[in-house]
C-alpha cells in the first residue's frame, strides 16, 4: 500500500500540477481586478556574499484595500502598518523563512519588536513606478525574520 503524505505530515506549501493561466497575477482577485493602488515590487535573496539564491519559492500575500485578509478570521491587527508578508522555503533551509516589508517606518506592533537599528531593513525603496526589497539571508545586513 503506497501511502501520501497529508498537510500535517510534510512541510507545505502544497501546489497544483500546474497553475492555471493567470494564477500568480496578484492584481486579480475571484476573476475581479484587486481595488487599492497597484504597485509593483522587485528585489533579490542574496547569500552572505551577496550572491543571489536561485530556485527560492516565495509566498506573497498581504491584505485587501480593507486591511483584511483572504482568509477566514484572520482580520487584519488593528494599528497595523501597510506591509506585505513573504515566506520563503529553499533547499538549503531547514525550515521556512518568514519576513515582512514595510512601506515606511511608523508604529506597528511586528516593527516595533525589531531592534530600532534593524528595522530600516523591512522598509522597502521607493522607485518610479514601484518599490525594490532585496532579502538578504545572513550577515550584518540581514533581513530581520519572524518566527511564525
Amino acid at each position: 500500500m503506497k501511502l501520501i503524505p497529508t498537510g500535517e505530515m510534510t512541510l507545505g506549501p502544497f501546489f497544483p500540477r500546474e497553475f492555471a493561466q493567470g494564477a500568480n497575477d496578484l492584481t486579480v482577485l475571484e476573476g475581479h481586478k484587486a481595488r487599492g493602488e497597484l504597485i509593483e515590487v522587485s528585489g533579490r535573496i542574496t547569500q552572505l556574499d551577496g550572491r543571489p539564491l536561485d530556485n527560492v519559492v516565495v509566498e506573497i500575500w498581504q491584505a485587501d484595500s480593507r486591511g483584511r485578509y483572504d482568509a477566514p478570521d484572520l482580520a487584519a491587527v488593528e494599528g497595523r502598518l501597510p506591509h506585505i508578508n513573504f515566506l520563503l522555503l529553499y533547499s538549503g533551509l531547514m525550515r521556512q523563512l518568514q519576513t515582512v516589508m514595510f512601506f515606511e517606518l511608523g508604529a506597528d506592533p511586528v516593527l516595533d519588536a525589531v531592534p530600532v537599528a534593524r528595522r530600516e531593513l523591512l522598509v522597502a525603496k521607493r522607485l518610479t513606478g514601484g518599490y525594490r526589497f532585496d532579502i538578504r539571508l545572513r550577515g550584518e545586513t540581514e533581513t530581520p525574520f519572524f518566527d511564525d
